[in-house]
């Protein structure tokens, strides 16, 4: 599967209609982020069970500011709508791969049961 362009219209339903969403954010005058585009398009093709989208930050400039997208390229992943991701730097081949596969392996009800219990900790605290 290749990678899609992500907008501010498209981000939402995109990270909360698939399973695994990776999400590149970069732009054309970034030298890291033209290196990891290869990457990030072959691992698309190695992984159609995951969906791969790109947000040009120049074009989106709301949307990445949302997402709180200071050094560019950033990878974010998503898996069922809960961001388990966020890094910036480009990344090696192998790397991407690892990440991959940690994402996939994860066990999203431990992530859920965590997730819950840091908001309650939260809320006991205020």
């Amino acid at each position: 599967m290749a990678t899609v362009e992500l907008t501010a219209e498209t981000f939402e339903k995109t990270v909360t209609g698939n399973g695994i969403v990776l999400v590149d954010f970069w732009a054309e005058w970034c030298g890291p982020c033209k290196r990891f585009a290869p990457v990030f398009e072959e691992a698309s093709e190695k992984h159609p069970d995951v969906t791969f989208g790109k947000i040009d930050t120049e074009a989106e400039q709301q949307l990445a500011a949302a997402a709180q997208i200071t050094s560019i390229p950033t990878l974010m992943a998503f898996r069922d709508s809960i961001l388990v991701f966020s890094q910036p730097g480009a990344l090696p081949a192998p790397a991407l791969e690892g990440i991959i596969e940690q994402i996939k392996g994860l066990d999203m009800e431990d992530v859920r049961a965590q997730l819950a219990a840091a908001q309650n900790g939260d809320a006991a605290q205020a």
